[in-house]
């Protein structure tokens, strides 16, 4: 179907009064991929997208609504500062769906926009929008209005908006005022800013510049006579942190390695630090839409340290203290940049939904110090989540995909939503999870710890160290009323574990040792349900199994120059894969990396770079090595991160299928990119892993990777694209679908999906370890291997000589090795060693007492 341009006529009520002239452009494929039309017209002078509408919908994804630093109609990326595009709130309000996206730091504004959805899934970009990097929302009861960034919206959806470059600020939180909540909100921005703003005229006042220590402002709430207000990290810059303007004593500006971020209070007289450690949301019952009556209902503010998840509870004015485990590590930079914005919100459950560190939490609506039952995990997930609500019957997930901060592969900033079920996000990762509430740390005796997270794990061991001769006493709440009993004692000088067993009941543990020492004390969760590798059939039987000859494979790069994603077949043909109508547009000729790529990546590059091809420049190498043994990765991390020196540390991975050792018909596979916002997917041997970043740009932390899933595909290239996830390698005989897109030549095929669909490839596998008749010297420490994420483990040992083995683990990350099991061989026997289902680490290393020629297999199935 050719694109139809109708030009029309706007009343001055219409929504558009600000176009001069429109075109419509409609652009279909097929009824079953549906179709998609954008509506155009001149915004400042200059011809912009205004309005997108669609039908084509893939894995909950609407393409049409991906979100963009720039809306001009050409779709080219130019600006600085502009490198990122996440959707910081998203709210239901006024018969829509309201949302806003954010640059990285950009104060005073920018070419972000504000968006309206409606139930027709038709997206508005709105002419008020003034940009900025803003993430707040809060319906206002008295007036009827949403306060969302800049902007205040009445009942009927019409939008004011507060001039950025008048009150600067990257605004985080709106919370009810203490004196005259009728009139006035407070405002609190990420460098800790403090505004009053009157709901009526709003006239705005700045109350305090930066009255807290900490940086990276997050959320607020009124409750109880107070504010309370979280930042998530420390200022990278010196001129970012402002001790003089403290509200607050500035001894805090004497900081221990572990004081970043800061939990405040303010009663409109005094502030307080409660607690500096980093923290993100603070909320209460009534969530985004508080009212009076809520005026003394408790405050949660969810943060983390390195041991674990920290949740605060603020009743009667006073703080108590809950600690979960973590189910992944991509938040924990200490500048606190990779957590836009972790929440507790409505989404139409029994429950509030709790995302925190890669992991849903039911959380109950009552929860409280003495009411503490019910808080336990859904799954974990590898969307970046900046916020979700529930509308139009679906629960709705924001993202920050693509930003181009220290990315190259991707041209633009890109963002969209999910739609789906409650019942989906339990269909996604597994509730594996990990945390500490010692690590080395000193403990006086008789002085129970913090309650720590234990309900809802299916499988739980508790790994235990202390420097002298102790006994832990685990004790439990098993009702969730804040009232412990006994549970069991565990006599120490060192090392042990105790695996929890399957009928354990109990909501909280704490422990207690009977004497002052340093303690470790460590939780590792798993689930007990994995995805079988047979479940992935059909939703991936058309991407090509690692035996398959001749796969369709293809280098990806989603275009600077324009919205659409520049697809490079092995045969060499060049494509751009439309952003509307999902056709192939065969290219005369190869495109060149500097028209493709964004400014800010061709900083970073010389000429010599620059004038490859695109092919060129996206075209991988192999940057890991195998032996006999296992997969071989070269971590260059700085271990300054975790108290250690030196930034290469050898890993050791499990193996898949051997066609992995060597290049593939078609090249190497890519093995690492960041598709979603400031973290790694990689795909190596073929498994799928998720890799922290610490600073963005610089080496991932693949000490701290975690397993996502085995697939064992010829998968040339990913990325992410228009919010969907696109896999290239697949067979040549494969039909089109609503997943599958093939070019009109038959030379290439695009399969697409939502990014946390890679779970269904089915569990993690795989077999290895750090030797396989290995000449070994005693007492020295073989490389550590992976161990995390992975269900069913076996152990194969076998030496030349008679010798003992010790196996040593690794539980947290930050204590080093520790003696987990002693192995007695004879020498030419093998000696079988099955791990108990419960456990799990994250880490696993052998020695050995002796000199010998040894094997240390491990089997993950």
């Amino acid at each position: 179907m050719k694109p139809r341009i109708i030009l029309f006529a706007l009343f001055a009520s219409s929504i558009f009064s600000y176009a001069q002239a429109k075109e419509r452009f409609v652009k279909n494929q097929n009824i079953s991929s549906g179709s998609a039309e954008i509506l155009l017209g001149t915004v400042k002078g200059q011809e912009q997208v205004v309005q997108m509408s669609g039908t084509r919908k893939i894995a909950g994804i609407y393409p049409h609504l991906t979100t963009y630093s720039q809306s001009r109609k050409d779709g080219k990326f130019f600006k600085d500062g502009h490198q990122e595009c996440g959707i910081g709130g998203i709210i239901p309000w006024a018969d829509n769906l309201w949302m806003i996206t954010y640059a990285p730091h950009k104060p005073r504004g920018s070419d972000h926009k504000l968006y309206s959805i409606d139930k027709n899934m038709t997206m508005t970009i709105h002419a008020e929008s003034v940009g900025g990097t803003p993430a707040a929302r809060m319906i206002h009861e008295e007036s009827k209005q949403l306060f969302i960034g800049h902007y205040v919206i009445d009942a009927r959806g019409k939008v004011r908006a507060i001039s950025p470059s008048k009150m600067p600020a990257r605004v985080t939180a709106f919370m009810r005022h203490l004196k005259d909540p009728e009139n006035y909100v407070y405002l609190y921005d990420m460098e800790n800013m403090f505004y009053e703003v009157n709901v009526n005229t709003l006239e705005f006042k700045k109350l305090f510049h930066d009255p807290i220590p900490g940086y990276h402002g997050k959320g607020g709430f009124t409750s109880q006579g107070k504010v309370v207000v979280s930042n998530n990290g420390e200022a990278m810059s010196g001129h970012l942190d402002k001790p003089e303007l403290w509200q607050v004593s500035k001894e805090y500006t004497q900081k221990s390695s572990e004081d970043r971020g800061c939990l405040a209070t303010y009663d409109g007289k005094k502030w307080e630090v409660i607690e500096r450690r980093q923290y993100t949301e603070v909320i209460g019952p009534q969530g985004v839409h508080p009212t009076s009556k809520g005026k003394n209902d408790p405050v949660w503010a969810i943060g983390w340290d390195k041991r674990s998840l920290r949740l605060q509870v603020m009743e009667n004015e006073k703080f108590t203290t809950f600690l979960l485990p973590k189910g992944c590590l991509n938040n924990d930079a200490a500048h606190g940049w990779f957590t836009e914005w972790p929440r507790i919100r409505d989404i139409g459950q029994k429950d509030l939904l709790m995302d925190m560190h890669g992991m849903f939490f039911n959380f109950p609506k009552d929860f409280s110090s003495q009411n503490c039952r019910g808080l336990e995990p859904i799954g974990s997930h590898i969307r970046y989540i900046p916020d979700f609500c529930f509308w139009n019957g679906k629960v709705v997930l924001a993202t920050d995909e693509a930003s181009i901060q220290g990315n190259p592969l991707v041209g633009q900033p890109q963002s969209n939503l999910w739609f789906g079920d409650f019942e989906d996000l339990k269909s996604w990762g597994p509730r594996n999870a990990a945390g500490s509430i010692y690590m080395n740390d000193r403990v006086e005796g008789d002085v129970p710890s913090d309650p720590f997270l234990i309900n809802g794990f299916p499988q739980r061991i508790v790994h235990l160290v202390s420097d002298r001769p102790v006994t832990f006493s685990l004790e439990v709440d098993r009702k969730g009323n804040g009232q412990f009993e006994k549970y069991k004692k565990i006599k120490t000088g060192g090392y042990t574990s105790h695996i929890f067993p399957k009928d354990f009941k109990g909501q909280w543990i704490r422990v207690v040792t009977d004497k002052t020492c340093n303690a470790s004390v460590s939780f590792q969760f798993s689930d007990d349900s994995y995805r079988s590798s047979a479940q992935e059939d059909k939703l991936f039987q058309s991407i090509a199994d690692y035996d398959e000859a001749n796969p369709r494979s293809a280098l990806l790069f989603p275009n600077a120059h324009n919205r659409h994603l520049s697809v490079l077949s092995s045969d060499g043909n060049a494509y751009d894969f439309d952003h509307v109508t999902f056709k192939f547009d065969r290219l005369n000729k190869e495109p060149i990396a500097s028209k493709c790529i964004s400014p800010e990546a061709s900083k970073r590059w010389g000429p010599k770079e620059l004038e490859k091809t695109l092919r060129e420049f996206l075209t991988p190498k192999m940057e890991y090595s195998v032996d006999e043994a296992s997969v071989i990765l070269i971590s260059k991390e700085n271990r300054s991160i975790v108290g250690q020196k030196g930034n290469r540390t050898v890993l050791r991975l499990p193996k898949g299928p051997s066609v992995y050792d060597n290049s593939l018909s078609f090249g190497h596979p890519r093995m690492h990119r960041e598709v979603e916002s400031e973290r790694m997917l990689a795909n190596i041997h073929g498994t799928f892993y998720e890799v922290p970043f610490w600073i963005v740009g610089q080496a991932p932390l693949y000490t701290k990777m975690r397993p996502v899933s085995t697939h064992n595909k010829q998968i040339s290239d990913f990325t992410t694209w228009n919010g969907l996830l696109v896999l290239a390698g697949l067979k040549s005989n494969t039909s089109p679908s609503s997943r599958i897109f093939n070019s009109p030549d038959g030379k290439t095929s695009l399969w697409l999906g939502g990014i946390d669909e890679l779970w269904d490839f089915g569990k993690p596998v795989g077999v290895g370890g750090p030797w396989k008749n290995t000449k070994v010297k005693a007492n020295e420490p073989s490389d550590p291997y992976l161990m995390t994420g992975y269900d069913q483990k076996t152990l194969i040992l076998e030496s030349d000589k008679d010798c003992t083995i010790t196996a040593e683990i690794d539980i947290d990350h930050w204590t080093g090795f520790h003696p987990y099991k002693t192995f007695s061989l004879k020498a030419g026997k093998k000696k079988t060693f099955q791990f108990p289902d419960e456990f799990a680490a994250h880490w696993i290393r052998f020695k050995t007492d002796k000199e010998i020629k040894a094997t240390a297999q491990l089997i993950y199935e």
